[in-house]
């Protein structure tokens, strides 16, 4: 779709302006969200190219600030089609009702959330200290039945979908939807409780770490940590991530290994998005 996409846009737009289109835009049901160029007609253009070549898209959103805040929303612009940010979206058997303007939600992930659910193993307890609508905790609990997974986000409408989301999918008792901040959740509610902790905001995930690891069981676990990371040619995104990781855990007195880490995506000039699996065997500072 890509490729037509930029087919029908090569008479229309400069070289610049059509590689980052084609490369930027994403699907989300029935709704493209597009970096949009600043000369409205050449975003009109867009709009309209994108609804001819993929039938299915009804509304055509440009995004008009960078993800930004606690809740990890945007700023969202109505280039074409229905006024509207609500869509429902599929994906690995399941479906997700989302408000793309309220929530955060990247289709980009969707690999990422295979691969988390494939490593759960059967009776294993998972929290994820930033779920957003649930779709990494409950791809985890249709994959794996026999897990319990608790589903933690902040923002009051991600939470609301994220309910709606578990009434969808079926998976009632086995998705544990709480509001709240996850580093208080987990130190009121869920320390020692853990095999698996998923960090899912890079923003926030180092100062993050010590409730991660306090909600580890005392027989150690797993902790999932994400990273946004500034690299050059030269270096080594993953290295410079595990070295950042490394220095935190060394001041909390864990004993760890990274047994995984890759980088997921790039997300602009030299910056990458990452993900450490760790390995914890120790926590000395448990209480």
């Amino acid at each position: 779709m890509r490729e037509r996409l930029k087919k029908k846009l090569t008479s229309t737009l400069s070289q610049e302006a059509l590689g980052k289109v084609v490369s930027s835009f994403d699907l989300v049901g029935d709704i493209a969200i597009i970096k949009a160029p600043a000369n409205p007609e050449d975003a009109e253009a867009i709009a309209k190219q994108l609804m001819a070549v993929h039938k299915c898209v009804k509304t055509v959103l440009a995004q008009s600030s960078p993800v930004r805040g606690d809740h990890r929303t945007r700023e969202l612009t109505l280039l074409a089609g229905e006024n509207k940010t609500v869509a429902k979206y599929k994906e690995a058997g399941c479906i997700f009702a989302v408000d793309v303007e309220k929530c955060y939600f990247s289709p980009r992930l969707k690999h990422e959330r295979l691969r988390i659910a494939g490593l759960v193993s059967p009776n294993e307890t998972v929290v994820n200290m930033f779920a957003g609508v649930g779709c990494f905790s409950i791809i985890i609990a249709k994959r794996v039945p026999q897990a319990k997974v608790f589903s933690i986000d902040i923002n009051p409408a991600a939470y609301r979908f994220m309910e709606e989301n578990i009434r969808l999918n079926r998976v009632f008792g086995r998705v544990h939807p709480i509001l709240g901040d996850s580093q208080e959740i987990v130190q009121t509610q869920l320390r020692g409780v853990t095999d698996r902790v998923l960090m899912l905001l890079p923003e926030k995930a180092l100062e993050y770490l010590p409730a991660a690891l306090s909600a580890l069981k005392r027989s150690g676990g797993w902790i999932h940590y994400y990273d946004f990371q500034h690299a050059y040619d030269n270096e080594d995104p993953v290295k410079k991530t595990e070295q950042k990781v490394a220095e935190k855990l060394d001041r909390l007195g864990a004993k760890y290994c990274f047994t995984c880490g890759r980088v997921i995506r790039s997300t602009g000039p030299n910056w990458y998005q990452t993900v450490l699996d760790i390995q914890v065997t120790d926590y000395s500072s448990k209480s």
